[in-house]
């Protein structure tokens, strides 16, 4: 599994036709200033750009062309004034994210500017004529206008690609479940708009599944995975290898039920491992391998968390989960933690694997990684049905903070503090119905996450 992949990307760049007899070469001159546009951001992602567009005829083509491609999303770049009527018809029957980009070759006005240094930059005017006919069309538009040498286009379209990759990316994926906890209420979802407005498919799947292929596992796997664990972590030597070994299998087995099935993510009740009498751990080693290999993942059957961790990972290239567990007002943030799975893959400091008391399930000690996230700025995010086809994201940013020794805490761990204070975005949190399991992206990326709302038609309280 992978997180983030490079966007594709069609650029419609718009031309009046009437201006190129009247200014000998002006399409030529636009298209290689786009052109070299283009190539300085040629590492976010893969730009499609077969030259101006100058006719209504030659906007739809091109438009036709990106989704026949099949291409991730399409950005409109004005190289001129053009008429907003000549898009609205492309872009009505457009399955793809749209972003308008108003730059200009020139970014001041000089002294002695001229007509045609005018006309190649007065794209303002004609985003505004495409802008209102697509608003007025019902069209959801992405916009950035400014600077093209500041930094800030760059991170527009990286931003603006990978929500749109991620979007697409989501119509595709497929989501394996394992049981619920009965009674629990906000893992509770209507899966078919969840598939139609969002992308994943769930599929329910019995335990069993997961135990045939664990059998199937070969020692052979099992030693070299345990070998790669020994350099990978520090390993409690009260550990005994035997239970070290079978947690590796039922990584493995899991590993080989989610591939199999083509699933990018899964959720499992833990209850589901008891009840079935054949296994002898819970899969917390588990999940928590698999989380840093790339597949989503969330505990109890939360079909909605599972979702999002997934799609989050694919958003910004890596993502955890976790819950709320109690205030620290001293602090003034939040424990999170979970009953023993995390993405070892984001802690900050080299990860443990201890022999873990735990009665859960009624099985055997399972063994368990001890970590702590790199700190630093995060983003928590909740997904909640609000019923038919409305999905709510309650998400929040703050730090990370340094490790804390907590001795007796046999689970991975963060303390969070929100830029709203721990109260504050409890309460908030309430209000909005953020449900108890959140997905956690480390680094800076509220605008990302932001984009990929509104792509989704996703409403977004960020607390």
């Amino acid at each position: 599994m992978t997180g983030t992949t490079t966007p594709r990307i069609g650029v419609l760049g718009l031309l009046l036709d009437a201006y190129r007899p009247l200014f000998p070469g002006i399409q030529e001159q636009q298209e290689s200033y786009l052109r070299d546009v283009l190539a300085d951001l040629s590492d976010i992602a893969e730009f499609h750009f077969p030259g101006a567009a100058t006719t209504r005829e030659e906007v739809e083509a091109v438009v036709h062309r990106f989704n026949a491609d099949g291409l991730d999303a399409v950005v409109i770049v004005m190289l001129s004034y053009a008429p907003g009527q000549h898009v609205v018809r492309a872009m009505l029957e457009n399955r793809l994210p749209v972003a308008l980009v108003l730059i200009q070759p020139e970014e001041r006005t000089r002294p002695d500017i001229d007509e045609r240094a005018l006309t190649v930059n007065q794209g303002i005017h004609g985003s505004q004529d495409v802008a209102n006919s697509l608003l007025r069309a019902g069209i959801p538009l992405e916009v950035y206008a400014g600077s093209r040498t500041d930094g800030r286009l760059r991170r527009f379209l990286q931003d603006f690609g990978a929500a749109a990759a991620t979007t697409r990316a989501a119509r595709h994926l497929r989501l394996g479940a394992i049981g619920a906890l009965t009674g629990m209420g906000d893992i509770i979802v209507d899966e078919m708009a969840l598939f139609r407005n969002i992308g994943p498919q769930v599929s329910h799947d019995a335990v069993g599944e997961v135990f045939h292929r664990c059998e199937a596992v070969s020692e052979e796997a099992v030693r070299e995975r345990v070998a790669r664990d020994r350099e990978l972590f520090d390993i409690d030597p009260r550990l005994p290898a035997e239970d070290h070994a079978y947690a590796v299998r039922l990584y493995l087995g899991l590993r080989a039920y989610l591939d199999d099935h083509g699933y990018a993510g899964f959720t499992a009740h833990y209850e589901d491992f008891g009840a079935d009498g054949r296994f002898r751990q819970l899969p917390l080693l588990a999940a928590s391998h698999l989380l840093a290999d790339g597949y989503g993942y969330a505990a109890e059957g939360d079909v909605m968390a599972a979702a999002l961790v997934t799609i989050m990972g694919r958003l910004v290239g890596e993502a955890n989960f976790t819950e709320m567990y109690m205030f620290d007002l001293e602090r003034d943030a939040i424990l999170f933690c979970h009953a023993g799975e995390g993405n070892w893959a984001t802690a900050g400091d080299r990860p443990r694997i201890i022999d873990r008391v735990l009665t859960e399930g009624g099985l055997g000690n399972p063994p368990t990684p001890l970590f702590t996230p790199r700190s630093g700025r995060a983003t928590i995010a909740s997904l909640v049905h609000l019923g038919e086809d409305r999905f709510r994201l309650v998400s929040a940013s703050g730090e990370v903070l340094a490790p804390v020794p907590l001795p007796n805490c046999d689970m991975p761990s963060f303390f969070f503090r929100p830029d709203a204070g721990a109260a504050d975005l409890a309460a908030g949190w309430l209000r909005a119905g953020g449900a108890h399991h959140q997905a956690v992206v480390l680094g800076e990326h509220d605008a990302r996450i932001a984009t990929w709302c509104r792509l989704n038609r996703i409403e977004q309280l960020h607390l």
